[in-house]
């Protein structure tokens, strides 16, 4: 329902995205969300995803059963093609390492909750981590260098959206949500969550629309309400971000 959200609401990303998922893809998905068929945008997605070998959930081939309510994670979010892959490069001080030069490739955005809760905007302070370049101790086996991390940049420039993996952080730790993220020295824009229902082991979301929070879930009579409120019991499971050149 997000990647739906995102498409319709700003124009150039359906044909940025074809790119990563080809033009046929993109308007079978729109078509078939415009049409209410979320059931059958579902076995899209899986069948486009079995065929790379990269659905994760179980998969009865003798009966034709297909878990729908797999890790949202592994099944969407790390299989976004190279849309969020970026790269860091490292070098070590060392003419005697056996790794000098090395290259990071991730095909998510990492962010890490804090060991402890320091001020300031924590999510924010985690994406600079993440980006950002550092000097560390070389760890390779008997290396006594010192290897200097470059900035970590986009592989193939910012992406329209992000997607932030919230699951290991803390309710304590998400008093704040940054409405603006800086990326890697591009701007976005807070557009939705995704929330699970720990009880039921499902997923529903949040999103704005014309400047209004709402809360889609698929297995409530009427699906998609105004949201007055944070839904409650319901966990945090990602942080969905726009680029701000998208408006």
């Amino acid at each position: 329902m997000l990647l739906y959200v995102i498409l319709r609401e700003n124009s150039t990303f359906p044909r940025e995205l074809s790119s990563y998922f080809g033009k046929e893809f993109i308007d079978h998905f729109l078509y078939l969300m415009d049409s209410y068929d979320f059931t059958t945008v579902k076995l899209l997605w899986i069948w486009n995803k079995m065929e790379k070998q990269q659905y994760k959930s179980k998969i009865h081939k003798a009966s034709l059963e297909i878990d729908l309510f797999g890790n949202e994670h592994e099944n969407f979010t790390k299989n976004l093609e190279n849309l969020m892959s970026t790269v860091q490069e490292s070098y070590c001080s060392s003419w005697k390492c056996p790794l000098r030069v090395q290259k990071d490739m991730q095909k998510t955005v990492t962010i890490n909750p804090p060991n402890e809760i320091p001020h300031g905007d924590l999510i924010q302070q985690a994406v600079e981590e993440f980006f950002s370049s550092r000097l560390e101790k070389c760890e390779e086996y008997r290396c006594v260098g010192q290897r200097q991390f470059s900035q970590r940049i986009f592989c193939y420039g910012p992406p329209p959206f992000v997607i932030l993996n919230m699951q290991q952080w803390k309710s304590e730790e998400l008093a704040y949500v940054p409405y603006h993220l800086a990326l890697s020295s591009h701007k976005y824009f807070l557009e939705g969550a995704t929330l699970f229902n720990k009880e039921e082991h499902h997923y529903s979301a949040a999103f704005q629309i014309d400047g209004f929070w709402m809360h889609y879930d698929g297995l409530r009579t009427d699906n998609l309400i105004l949201l007055v409120k944070p839904p409650e019991f319901l966990l945090l499971s990602s942080l969905v971000y726009i680029r701000a050149s998208g408006r």
